[in-house]
């Protein structure tokens, strides 16, 4: 793969190497449109956001009992594990933030440590993961939605209603300002998290079903064969916790904010996600949680907290689902809508999806076309008479969780190579050493994620081989896309990723300059 660490002689008119590219100018913007609104998101903010696109409530109801039922007593210790893991590739990946100003996120930093060509790959599969997760996720909606309206008032509503009405109410907190969606996920977050809070004090104040126990640490449980399943669980509980740097542009002092806000949303989630796993294990008993979990495992959290903190909480938790999946979709749809505005001012897609609106400062072309795609699929599975779990959200996220996971891979080796190619003090803890681990950690995750696609799906060896190969494919046509851009329009790809021209400053100042002698 071309790096293009220095000038070659022989290069197409028009392409100038890639640390010259990274200091350019960027190209201004064809339309007369505002930018995204400077300055607006403190860490708070950030952190709400990815947090959000995890879906803490809905991964712990929907997915830990499942962890449980193969890994056993220790399946909070691969929750740690995941979180480690993910903290690590955290350091070099907030170091390279304060040395990247661009908006693009992956993409941004690929082109940067490993050229441009794995640039344009990485922003074509940054694309297909944060749409296949996002939209995939209208199955889980449709049938969260079903269960909560039929266990609290016997109401039976199509799913492919509840799907569609989805895309409606995404689009519109989407088209806001950045400031009212984060207000909506902060209010939303805290409600989903309240309610594990709530089954938590439930369970400590009673003592479990047979005593406070720490046996989920013990080596005996944690060295077992389920732990790589775990693991594998695991790691897509994470997904969508890289999103900050995407918020880049919006953030307040991007290079203390977007740091914080990362190391924040990894340990809150590491943390509360084991927390919250040996909290269920406590709630029915060392030995007595398997059988609960093979008895009814999406039953497995409502009857704790029916039986801990109350019915009503129970019910509560029926709509916090429900919230908790609105909270998730649109921290996605938020995400893909800058990626796409990011790209279409590189000159890459239409330049229609760069505009930004003139009151919400939202990218609203941006998350016009996002919602117009999640229709024609979510049309599509409902024509094939497909199942919405089953197809429509396993089918599309599990792509996008193995390009995630991909990319941070591919990210970390990124870091390592941008350090030993620029003067730096930023020492060799941060741009070598924890890099390299990061990266056969990330690799082996997504190894593990791989292996154990057959309990994720539930498909057969021909469909999972080409859920698995759609990430590849999607990379290897960015590439094939970043040589053909360079021959027919080279300044478009001399100039991807580079820096903006534009200081990171708000829009309006607070306050009137104070005057100098």
């Amino acid at each position: 793969m071309d790096v293009e660490s220095a000038p070659r002689k022989g290069a197409p008119a028009g392409v100038v190497p890639q640390h010259a590219a990274a200091t350019a100018p960027r190209p201004a913007r064809q339309d007369a449109s505002p930018g995204l609104r400077r300055a607006r998101l403190g860490v708070a903010d950030i952190a709400f956001f990815v947090v959000s696109a995890a879906a803490p409530l809905t991964v712990m109801a929907g997915v830990a009992p499942l962890a449980i039922g193969v890994g056993g007593l220790g399946a909070p210790v691969g929750y740690l594990l995941a979180g480690a893991t993910l903290a690590l590739f955290a350091v070099g990946f907030t170091t390279m933030t304060r040395h990247v100003r661009h908006g693009g996120g992956f993409y941004a930093f690929i082109s940067r440590g490993l050229g441009r060509p794995a640039g344009f790959g990485a922003a074509t599969l940054a694309l297909l993961a944060y749409n296949g997760m996002q939209i995939g996720v209208y199955g889980l909606l449709a049938t969260g939605t079903q269960d909560a309206l039929k266990a609290l008032w016997g109401v039976d509503v199509p799913w492919p209603v509840i799907a569609f009405a989805g895309v409606g109410v995404i689009w519109f907190l989407g088209y806001r300002s950045i400031e009212f969606g984060a207000k909506v996920l902060g209010v939303l977050l805290l409600a989903e998290t309240g309610i594990l809070v709530l089954l938590a004090g439930g369970v400590l104040l009673d003592g479990g079903a047979e005593g406070l126990a720490l046996d989920s640490f013990a080596p005996s449980n944690v060295l077992v064969p389920g732990t790589g399943a775990v693991l594998a669980f695991a790691f897509a509980a994470f997904t969508g916790f890289e999103s900050t740097a995407i918020y880049r542009r919006e953030a307040r002092d991007p290079g203390r904010t977007i740091p914080r806000a990362t190391y924040i949303a990894v340990a809150f989630l590491g943390l509360f996600y084991a927390f919250t796993v040996w909290i269920v294990i406590q709630a029915f008993g060392s030995s007595r949680v398997l059988r609960a979990v093979a008895d009814d495992p999406l039953g497995l959290f409502f009857t704790a907290t029916s039986h801990y903190v109350g019915d009503w909480a129970a019910a509560l938790m029926h709509l916090f689902i429900v919230t908790s999946i609105i909270a998730s979709q649109l921290a996605f749809h938020n995400a893909i809508n800058r990626y796409a505005l990011s790209l279409a001012q590189e000159g890459v897609l239409p330049p229609a999806l760069g505009r930004v609106h003139p009151k919400h400062r939202s990218p609203h072309v941006a998350g016009i076309a996002q919602s117009v795609l999640a229709l024609v699929i979510v049309a599509g599975f409902v024509a094939a008479d497909a199942d919405p779990y089953q197809q429509l959200l396993l089918w599309m996220n599990t792509p996008g969780m193995i390009g995630l996971l991909a990319l941070q891979a591919i990210t970390a080796v990124a870091v390592f190579c941008f350090f030993r190619r620029i003067p730096h003090d930023e020492g060799r803890w941060r741009t070598a050493v924890v890099p390299i681990a990061a990266t056969v950690l990330m690799a082996g995750a997504l190894w593990l994620v791989i292996a154990k696609i057959d309990l994720m799906t539930a498909a057969g060896f021909t469909t999972n081989t080409l859920l698995v190969l759609t990430a590849p494919a999607a990379f290897a046509l960015g590439v094939v896309a970043a040589f053909r851009i360079r021959r027919t329009r080279p300044e478009v790809y001399a100039g991807f990723a580079a820096e903006p021209k534009e200081p990171e400053q708000p829009d309006e100042p607070t306050r009137a300059p104070v005057p100098t002698s």
